[in-house]
């Protein structure tokens, strides 16, 4: 089992475009935990396509990308889709030059990260993965017709097995090649605290539990443990109901939001689920500027304190914490991006010294 002790972990999206550069910043600040880069300025490694690689009637073009369902082949790469679903799901090994690898026109940060483990010798705690989860990319995707596949129920239903073998995928490459027992896979799914806005019209809370119930159970059954990653804001019943190890939320914007759901929070954490606290706030340039470790190192123990307050004795409680930043940083100018990374692993230092040193 992993005990995450307060290490620095990051959330995925760098801001360039070449991935022995991205695999050697993340090997600088999250050694212990380091985790494949996505880099969302390269083609097709935007946060809805990178995943769709080898979904039935995808389509690529300098106009975008689309599902192509009225295709005179598409019933047959559907019936394809589920023959090598149900084969692959009955024998994991099979994964490996399956459709759902991780293909290098799209996700090619993957196996830089774990060639460059093997070659320097990296000895990790773990290694981490990701993966867009169904409500943003079934949201995101398109048919031709500039419908959302979400709300088909056949399409709805591929993608779901098609994500949930992304992250199988993964998890048996970093227990083969990496060494590691137990990975850690996140999806990445802000749309699941907010179904209902005017943005997600007609997805009900079932709809949104049972997606999700599929991935994370499928992952889970390879071995890894399986985080939620959330940089939103909204119902966080369904998230903190689910079966996910690891709930990763902005703690620098939405700490008291997460407070109001104080059952649902208690019965999680006292389950054993993990809490990433994205703490390092990564949104506007302007206030990561005016934060300093010191500052957020005081921030965190306030939080710290309001959790605490709910009856959890606070040493075990920071052995199920990891430090992060509150989102990606894929969006950013480089050197606030690395001004992130730098915060986010001198804080986790110091709160393993400050809380955690007897």
């Amino acid at each position: 089992m992993i005990t995450p002790n307060c290490r620095p972990l990051l959330i995925g999206s760098l801001p360039i475009t070449n991935h022995q550069q991205a695999a050697d910043i993340i090997l600088r600040y999250t050694p212990e935990i380091p985790l494949w880069p996505q880099l969302p300025k390269n083609p097709r490694e935007g946060m809805v396509r990178q995943f769709l690689t080898g979904f039935p009637g995808l389509i690529d073009s300098n106009k975008g990308f689309w599902i192509d369902t009225e295709a005179e082949d598409f019933a047959v790469s559907m019936t394809a889709f589920y023959e090598e679903y149900m084969a692959v799901e009955a024998n994991h090994d099979l994964l490996k030059d399956s459709r759902f690898r991780l293909a290098a026109d799209s996700a090619s940060g993957f196996s830089v990260l774990l060639d460059t483990l093997h070659l320097r010798k990296h000895d990790s705690y773990t290694v981490k993965g990701q993966v867009t989860g169904p409500i943003t990319t079934g949201i995101g995707a398109k048919t031709g017709q500039g419908e959302s596949i979400f709300y088909d129920d056949n399409l709805r239903d591929m993608l779901v097995k098609h994500l949930t073998m992304k992250g199988c995928w993964q998890t048996r490459q970093i227990q083969q090649r990496a060494k590691i027992k137990t990975p850690i896979i996140f999806i990445d799914e802000p749309a699941m605290v907010s179904f209902g806005s005017s943005a997600f019209v007609g997805i009900t809370r079932e709809l949104v539990t049972e997606s999700m119930t599929e991935i994370i159970s499928g992952i889970r059954a390879t071995g890894a443990l399986v985080g939620v990653h959330i940089c939103a804001n909204g119902d966080w019943a369904p998230v903190l109901q689910s079966k996910a190890d690891i709930i990763s939320f902005d703690a620098y914007s939405y700490f008291e939001n997460l407070l109001l759901f104080k059952e649902e929070l208690t019965s999680f954490l006292q389950r054993g689920g993990i809490l990433a606290w994205g703490i390092v706030p990564t949104g506007d340039p302007e206030i990561i500027s005016k934060e300093t470790v010191t500052s957020l190192l005081d921030k965190f123990k306030t939080q710290l304190n309001q959790l605490t307050a709910l009856g959890f004795v606070k040493e075990s409680l920071l052995q199920r914490v990891f430090i992060t930043p509150s989102c990606g940083t894929g969006s950013l100018p480089l050197n606030t991006a690395l001004d992130v990374l730098e915060m986010n692993s001198t804080l986790s230092y110091e709160i393993q010294k400050k809380f955690m040193t007897p």
